[in-house]
């Protein structure tokens, strides 16, 4: 990766693997029968960003959702069924991470909200027992910073904390649009459609 000092990764679908239809499911399974089909609708894709973006509290988003379907579920039972799309975070990412990090300066940017957040990072000290300080110089959160991929800003304000160059800052996600959105920064970019070891070419 000639001229490469800097790598920025996605998480979901880079680092941990995930499966929505788990998600559709257990809500499924819990009386909320079209939620596949809201999301494909106007009525919920906001609701979800302003989620994503912090503008509405997790409680927000459960009474919601809770309104549009008219299905009153418990808090504990809407997280689990939320975050039944989160798999796991393979031993073998992980490993790639660590090996890298003395050669790059490693960081994240993740599209995600507060339930979400809180289920991986317990998770990553449970299973690996490392926090996200182990592995990135910084990580950005989309929930925590008021903006989202592939908004331009939310690249330019990452290349502006850090001093980034863009020229020598890789950007890895598996969205498309959020790698146009990286591209118009001037950073390079990996579209990523198989194993992030393979696709940089370094066997673990």
């Amino acid at each position: 990766m000639g001229g490469i000092k800097n790598i920025i990764f996605d998480f979901g679908g880079v680092l941990i693997n995930l499966d929505f239809e788990r998600t559709y499911k257990a809500f499924c399974g819990l009386g909320i029968a079209d939620l596949e089909k809201r999301f494909t609708e106007e009525e919920l894709i906001p609701v979800f960003y302003r989620l994503e973006t912090g503008d509405i509290s997790p409680d927000d988003f459960r009474s919601g959702l809770r309104k549009m379907t008219g299905i009153n579920i418990s808090s504990d039972q809407f997280d689990h069924a939320w975050n039944q799309l989160l798999l796991d975070i393979p031993a073998h990412r992980i490993e790639l991470l660590k090996s890298l990090k003395g050669k790059y300066r490693l960081f994240l940017l993740s599209n995600t909200n507060k339930i979400h957040f809180d289920h991986y990072s317990a998770e990553l000290k449970r299973v690996h027992k490392l926090d996200f300080a182990d592995l990135f110089e910084h990580t950005w959160f989309s929930f925590e910073m008021g903006m989202a991929k592939p908004d331009t800003e939310i690249y330019k304000r990452v290349l502006r904390e850090k001093n980034l160059n863009p020229k020598e800052t890789l950007f890895i996600d598996d969205t498309f649009e959020n790698i146009k959105g990286a591209r118009r920064t001037g950073m390079r970019t990996l579209f990523l459609e198989g194993e992030i070891g393979e696709a940089l070419g370094i066997k673990i």
